[in-house]
């Protein structure tokens, strides 16, 4: 799971950032509210931990301007406000949740879980399904009917988005990013190579069908052949 977090006070941003961390999940972090949207748009995220009052683009501007764009990823907003008027203009705005600080590192914890459960298809211990395909975060593998596909690092986290986003077309660009992120010293080619070993790992099983080329754009995962 990869998380966006824009926060502007910056021992508040390590810590939350090492939180999550020791959790299992990814982090990427934007200090100001104009590169917190540009990361933000890249459609790669799982959940955007977002503060209200930032400089550049506000906390609320952002959520306006991603919900506009169909941008549908659970969003929860931090905020030093505490009045109702305040919560009532976040979550009008477009925000799942509202969390004002201080807070404990336990409920932020639970409400992020909360929201990213509420794909349907991820359980309370972050394991994906669909069809014969999960992934387990436990053992870091993906599965064909229980069957270990005994997957590397990469193909891991390329077969976790394609399962969190099923049959949702992705972009070869929101896969790198998602997979390699931006500051590595490689180029988007590198997606159809590991997209080929994984099809050669579920072909063992009858089930490379289930990733799916769109021709010119990417790929998506989806059962019907």
């Amino acid at each position: 799971m990869r998380i966006l977090l824009v926060e502007d006070d910056r021992p508040l941003l390590d810590a939350i950032r090492q939180m999550f961390e020791e959790e299992s999940y990814a982090v990427d972090t934007a200090e100001n509210g104009d590169d917190g949207e540009m990361l933000a748009t890249q459609g790669i995220y799982d959940l955007i931990v977002l503060d209200i009052m930032l400089p550049g683009t506000t906390g609320l501007e952002i959520v306006q301007h991603l919900r506009k764009r169909g941008l549908a990823t659970p969003i929860l907003l931090l905020t030093a406000r505490d009045s109702v008027e305040d919560r009532v203009r976040g979550l009008d705005a477009g925000a799942d949740d509202y969390l004002v600080k201080p807070f404990a590192v336990a409920e932020l914890l639970a409400r992020a879980r909360a929201l990213l459960r509420r794909n349907s298809s991820v359980n309370p211990d972050g394991d994906i399904t669909y069809g014969p395909l999960s992934i387990r975060s436990k053992s870091r593998d993906g599965y064909v009917d229980n069957q270990p596909l005994k997957l590397t690092a990469k193909e891991y986290k390329l077969l976790e988005f394609l399962l969190i986003n099923a049959e949702q077309i992705l972009t070869r660009e929101q896969i790198f990013d998602r997979v390699w992120g931006f500051e590595v010293d490689t180029n988007t080619s590198v997606v159809d190579v590991y997209l080929h070993y994984l099809r050669k790992k579920l072909a063992v099983h009858g089930c490379d069908h289930y990733i799916q080329t769109v021709r010119g754009v990417g790929c998506m995962l989806r059962g019907n052949a």
